[in-house]
């Protein structure tokens, strides 16, 4: 039996936990997926997991999760996990799953692989992972105890619905105490920016240290606007104190999986190119036709971005008739 660790927002479950799905359902071979919810929302997001291939969803349920608390995560993950008898449990490779995960294998004393694409049931399991950024893919397997313990790389499956029924819903009071309360969080700050979330974006334009200043984001903010996507930036830009790290697309930042990603004066280090794996398609716009970047890039313009992007989102009007 697999256990998936599916994490929610606004009563309905994340696009990564739906690929850490996919991958789950392929690791089952034929037996249950079952996934666990944590917290407010739960119930409401777990109607949707049976398209996904859910047989039941728990649902974790405490006064003290109205707050995300790490440690109280991985507990719950460690005796559901016990409690249904799942012999491997999945998260995705989000900041929360991997944290979580991480959490619960060592209560364990088990290993946790990482940032998974691909995995073979078996004993061990064989796994494919993403490692170094991204710049390498691994062969590994994972020899575990009594239960494994992975997390699935972000954008890296399709969210791929299952012919499954409604999932069964099983609500539970969660045991904790204070120890698992310790590291909670106290208060969320809301970014100052509004618009479109960088990590939910079809269109990202995103600039690098190519853009030169601050001031010279506002070509790459006009060209975002009249695509209706969002801004990033490369970790050079925030190292420089040009914009937040919030906008950040990277390893380090925001992992994105837009439709088009356009990158402009950005160089394209390996971390940088781990955070937009996912997108679709890459257009780079730089004035060094060597930059790494080029490699991955699908369409590429070879000139300065402070001609070539007010140019393009010009063009753009136009062709709208604005």
């Amino acid at each position: 039996m697999v256990l998936v660790l599916c994490d929610h927002s606004e009563g309905a479950p994340t696009d990564v936990s739906l690929q850490a799905l996919t991958l789950a359902r392929g690791l089952a071979a034929g037996e249950a997926v079952h996934a666990l919810l944590v917290g407010p929302g739960g119930r409401e997001a777990a109607a949707a997991l049976g398209a996904h291939g859910v047989a039941t969803a728990h649902v974790a349920e405490h006064d003290a999760l109205a707050a995300y608390a790490p440690d109280a995560w991985a507990r719950i993950v460690g005796d559901t996990a016990e409690r249904i008898g799942a012999h491997v449990v999945v998260a995705p490779g989000s900041e929360r799953g991997n944290e979580v995960l991480a959490r619960a294998a060592a209560r364990a004393g088990e290993p946790l692989a990482a940032n998974c694409i691909a995995a073979t049931p078996g004993q061990p399991i064989e796994l494919t992972r993403i490692r170094w950024g991204g710049s390498l893919l691994e062969e590994a397997r994972l020899h575990a105890g009594s239960r494994a313990f992975l997390t699935v790389a972000p954008h890296a499956l399709a969210a791929d619905a299952s012919a499954g029924g409604a999932a069964a819903v099983e609500p539970f009071a969660a045991e904790l105490d204070e120890a698992d309360l310790v590291v909670r969080v106290l208060e969320r700050v809301a970014a100052a920016a509004g618009g479109v979330s960088l990590a939910d974006a079809k269109v990202v334009v995103t600039g690098g240290r190519g853009v030169g200043s601050p001031e010279g984001f506002a070509p790459i903010e006009d060209l975002a606007a009249v695509l209706g996507g969002a801004v990033g930036c490369s970790r050079a830009v925030t190292m420089a104190g040009w914009r937040s790290h919030t906008d950040q697309v990277g390893q380090t930042g925001t992992k994105i999986a837009p439709e088009i990603y356009i990158a402009c004066g950005v160089s394209g280090a390996t971390q940088h190119l781990a955070g937009a794996k996912g997108a679709k398609r890459i257009l780079a716009v730089n004035t060094d036709p060597e930059a790494p970047i080029m490699s991955s890039a699908d369409y590429a313009v070879i000139g300065d971005l402070h001609e070539v992007v007010p140019a393009i989102a010009a063009e753009i009007r136009r062709l709208r008739g604005a």
